[in-house]
């Protein structure tokens, strides 16, 4: 539990709760924080799934540009490799995390919602990567990121014009996956959420494992990446368990183990 950043579990399900009034900046605090709640719920073997929330009226407006303001090329160096390692530790939650975004998911607040495995939008929602109005770039995996995500065109689209652009377009191009009402945002990223709940979590791991470092190899090292990952879940009891259930055609009551 940080100053700014805390957990919140129910229902097996925990929700990464930003809470910097009042635009939630991300400054080296926040940013330390988000990364120590990452790695706890990784660790919890009793969650499931992971909400991130910002609360109801935005979800990050980005960095906090007046602690950068006066940081040199050595101090930004320094600084950089830790804002990226902060990001990094949420992408490797091995459970599946959605963020819910409200207001504003801009430059880091992006980047943030960019390392969830899926995204849910408020119809309000702004979404962009404006670095480059500041003379600057994107750099806690913008731009690596998002064209993985939206492919090269439509990332530099956004990254070369820093433009801020609505939900709806955010869907159309898959940057978020589902838009809802405003105020529906956070019961919507639950609902989702729960439907991963009581389900083989050691698999969900060994599925999200496949699918993040499948994307950064070649096809033939990706399927070996497979390959291993499906056969070390033989050696899992949840393996048995859905097998003999799908024989008796019985629901599945995995241990995750």
């Amino acid at each position: 539990m940080g100053e700014f950043v805390r957990v919140e579990v129910s229902d097996q399900i925990a929700t990464i709760r930003l809470d910097r009034p009042k635009m939630n900046a991300l400054n080296g605090q926040v940013q330390r924080e988000i990364a120590e709640c990452a790695r706890a719920v990784d660790a919890d073997q009793d969650v499931h799934a992971v909400v991130l929330y910002g609360g109801e009226r935005v979800f990050a407006a980005g960095a906090d540009i007046k602690e950068m303001a006066d940081m040199s090329y050595a101090d930004m160096a320094a600084h950089s490799k830790i804002l990226q390692d902060c990001f990094t530790a949420v992408t490797r939650i091995g459970k599946p995390v959605i963020a819910a975004i409200t207001g504003y998911a801009l430059g880091g607040g992006c980047e943030l919602a960019l390392c969830a495995d899926f995204r849910v939008a408020g119809e309000g929602a702004k979404l962009g990567q404006p670095e480059i109005q500041l003379g600057i770039i994107p750099g806690a995996g913008g731009t690596q990121r998002l064209p993985r995500l939206i492919g090269p065109a439509r990332a530099k689209d956004l990254i070369f014009s820093g433009r801020h652009i609505t939900a709806a377009e955010a869907l159309s191009i898959g940057l978020v996956d589902k838009v809802v009402p405003d105020v529906e945002v956070y019961e919507a990223a639950l609902t989702w959420a729960a439907t991963f709940v009581g389900g083989p979590t050691v698999a969900l791991r060994a599925a999200k494992q496949a699918v993040d470092q499948g994307l950064e190899v070649d096809l033939d090292t990706g399927l070996e990446v497979e390959r291993l990952q499906f056969s070390g879940l033989f050696a899992t009891d949840d393996a048995k368990i859905g097998m003999r259930a799908f024989a008796e055609k019985s629901k599945p009551k995995f241990t995750g183990r």
